[in-house]
């Protein structure tokens, strides 16, 4: 695929569901009482790996688009006959190991080879120490691993990475746990577990404290089905923000935006670095705050620094960013990003040496990087080592560059957004 520099982009776009809450809708709602009805879910590689994994798991669901029907197990599952492929998704894979912590049989998860060379012991280990019997390669710290339940009992746990997906798995194995179980983490990570699980009727506490945030439930709780409504992602809507941003002539409206403050951070530093960006139409839907997004160009864009607690508001934006803090003025500098390490790829190695190839100036960190700004990126040949972000973010680096830019893997993009280039053409046409 070729791209080369565009000067004006214009529209309003609605961006598909976001991934986070798509599978959360289907997991939850297959472990619910009674019926759960998603609409507007996200239909994309990741997230129907969630919903095969719990077909395995005998969980009737009827498909109708990207709305369906869920019959809740009321956590009652069946043994799966073959092993489970989480294929890409690491959301899919470390929030099954909780839901198969609580189940009385014996099964296995493994991934694509990208999906089985990243890090699981972070939520293997706790729940162990919960009871559940989980092993696989590397003393289980790889894929595959197989999982063999018991009864669990609640554990106090900090949560030292910050992890949502980490948290989550625990929360949901503490439904099924005897006890409470807490997890304190040192600032808040992405909360649309919390959040959804008092949709479905649970009870939990969120708090503050001296010590970071703290979540705890008691197990034993059962979920009610009900309605769930995904909003639009907001990582996908991160590249037209950033496009529109960057543009000579900008003007974007981005529709029915999930702006839960643990997601929205990118927008808050695209403001801080002195962008138009401005929520409108907001609201509340299904226990999330949404909105739409009006974006339009700046002529200038100030350099910003990203430290350890910004990131998880913003993780999966950080190649975007990376992109946008390539054209302000000053050098920008993120830290305390080494999770990007582990992520589809090494992403802080895939922004480092793919702005270097467009001609910006870039010092590469353990866990970060910092970016000179310049007003002239060059067209190149761009890697993006199977990683739909990367793919996503020099693209949009690729229609503000001068030149011709070309991605070695274009169709890695349907992880999350299958049909990213079709929607990137009605703003640009």
């Amino acid at each position: 695929m070729n791209l080369t520099k565009i000067k004006k982009v214009r529209g309003e776009l609605r961006v598909p569901s976001d991934k986070s809450i798509s599978h959360r809708a289907v997991i939850l709602g297959a472990l619910s009482r009674g019926k759960t009805y998603v609409k507007e879910w996200l239909v994309s590689a990741d997230t129907l790996a969630t919903l095969r994994a719990f077909r395995m798991l005998g969980v009737k669901i009827r498909r109708h688009g990207k709305e369906f029907i869920i019959h809740g197990s009321d956590f009652i599952l069946k043994e799966p006959k073959d092993v489970i492929n989480a294929q890409n998704s690491g959301t899919t894979a470390r929030l099954l190991f909780g839901v198969l912590s609580t189940q009385p049989f014996y099964s296995v998860v493994t991934g694509d080879k990208s999906l089985r060379n990243r890090p699981m012991l972070r939520v293997v280990e706790p729940l162990k120490s919960m009871g559940a019997h989980l092993d696989g390669r590397e003393g289980g710290d790889k894929l595959p691993i197989s999982v063999r339940g018991s009864n669990l009992k609640g554990i106090s746990f900090f949560n030292k990475k910050a992890s949502a997906q980490v948290k989550s798995s625990l929360l949901l194995a503490g439904l099924r746990a005897q006890g409470i179980t807490e997890i304190m983490e040192p600032y808040v990570s992405r909360d649309h577990t919390e959040r959804m699980l008092t949709t479905f009727g649970v009870k939990l506490e969120c708090m503050q404290t001296k010590h970071g945030h703290l979540v705890k439930l008691e197990g034993g709780q059962s979920l009610v089905g009900c309605e769930v409504y995904c909003p639009a992602d907001p990582s996908s809507a991160a590249f037209f923000a950033a496009l529109a941003t960057l543009a000579e002539d900008g003007e974007v409206l981005l529709k029915d935006v999930l702006i839960n403050p643990t997601r929205d951070g990118f927008y808050r530093k695209l403001k801080e670095m002195g962008a138009s960006i401005e929520y409108t139409n907001v609201r509340v839907v299904s226990g999330e705050p949404v909105g739409d997004i009006l974006v339009k160009s700046s002529k200038t864009l100030k350099a910003i620094q990203i430290d350890a607690e910004d990131i998880p508001s913003m993780i999966d934006e950080i190649p975007i960013l990376a992109v946008v803090m390539a054209f302000a003025d000053g050098v920008s500098y993120v830290r305390g990003a080494k999770e990007l390490r582990v992520k589809e790829s090494d992403r802080i190695k895939a922004i480092v040496e793919n702005l270097r190839a467009m001609g910006a100036k870039v010092e590469e960190y353990e866990d970060g990087f910092a970016i000179e700004g310049t007003r002239l990126l060059k067209g190149a040949f761009i890697k993006t080592y199977d990683d739909h972000r990367i793919a996503m973010a020099f693209s949009i680096a690729g229609l503000l560059a001068q030149g011709e830019t070309k991605l070695d893997n274009p169709n890695c993009v349907k992880v999350s957004y299958p049909e990213f280039f079709e929607d990137l053409k009605k703003l640009i046409s």
